[in-house]
């Protein structure tokens, strides 16, 4: 049986999007497997990725909170539906709904052809498909030609994927059996963005169009970045000499390493932008990169820099805990 999820990012049911979002990445953080290299992190990442997914949309919490681990077998709307189809006088009877579940791997942006996996589940729930789609359409067996329903899955990307765009081969098991599908990714697709592919959902009846397939983008938490929007944030580590005297330095961004200016006097949390840096646009114009200064000191210090710390701490009055006040 699938955990909780609540449980599995450690919260409460009653804790608020902040809350969620802080102890995502939290987990995140520690689980990742670019990070973490015991046998069980990636399929612990995948836990806390597919628990935040849910829990941070407020439509998607509630339905989970109401009909817990199956709410995906669901179809939105059924509610209204449902009761629709009894005023109309169909009686309490429904449907066989279908998910869809993926799987994969959603790391290594560098490999060659990474695949997607999902499976369309069919799920005996005693209501009836044609009883509730007659009570849509019409009488049963008068409905006529019935277009296919639109499908949804969800396709992980690594930052750099979605930056760059490219082509992804994914393949999705259904009913009918496995069928791969050449995705074009465009560059600067962000998370909850959905790609179309026209045609490639449920089947219709009769004489009916196909449904579409939708694949939801889900940006997977990276080691290096967060995206926010289209802004993209990275911390930038410098040494106390470049804090304090500025200086030009490296910053690595998706799209390759660029170069930022670092002002004289600049401390630890100070933000500098780089306009235009973050995720492309193609339809307006791109996001922003925001380095975030942290700075950083040696691990160890030889004779010559301690003496030099030792002269700098004698002749500065500066004192970081009176300024802070």
């Amino acid at each position: 049986m699938a955990r909780d999820y609540y449980e599995v990012l450690g919260v409460s049911r009653d804790a608020g999007p902040d809350e969620i979002q802080r102890a995502y990445r939290k987990l995140a953080r520690k689980h990742h497997p670019d990070v973490n290299k015991t046998p069980d992190a990636e399929e612990k990442f995948k836990e806390i990725n597919e628990a935040y997914q849910v829990l941070k949309d407020l439509q998607t919490r509630k339905r989970y909170d109401r009909y817990g681990p199956n709410f995906r077998q669901i179809p939105e709307g059924f509610e209204e539906t449902v009761g629709a189809g009894r005023r109309a006088g169909q009686g309490g009877q429904g449907f066989r709904g279908a998910r869809a579940r993926t799987g994969g791997s959603p790391f290594g942006a560098a490999s060659a052809e990474p695949t997607m996996s999902a499976q369309w589940e069919y799920h005996e729930s005693g209501i009836d498909l044609d009883d509730l789609l007659g009570g849509i359409f019409g009488a049963r067996g008068a409905a006529g030609p019935i277009p296919g329903a639109d499908q949804e899955a969800e396709l992980t990307l690594s930052v750099e994927e979605a930056y760059r765009g490219g082509r992804r081969h994914i393949t999705l098991a259904g009913p009918a059996g496995p069928r791969g599908y050449d995705v074009t990714i465009p560059p600067g697709v962000t998370d909850g963005q959905r790609i179309r592919l026209a045609g490639e959902g449920g089947r219709g009846r009769g004489d009916a169009r196909a449904g579409d397939l939708y694949l939801v983008v889900r940006l997977a938490p990276h080691p290096r970045y967060r995206v926010e929007g289209r802004n993209i944030h990275v911390d930038l580590p410098v040494t106390p000499w470049e804090a304090a005297l500025g200086a030009t330095v490296p910053v690595e961004t998706p799209g390759g390493e660029g170069k930022v200016r670092v002002p004289p006097s600049s401390s630890t949390g100070r933000r500098l932008r780089l306009r235009g840096q973050g995720m492309p646009n193609p339809k307006g114009p791109a996001g922003d990169l925001y380095a975030q200064v942290t700075v950083a000191v040696p691990p160890s210090l030889s004779p010559r820099e301690r003496e030099v710390f030792e002269e700098l701490a004698k002749v500065s009055t500066f004192d970081p805990r009176k300024q802070s006040r």
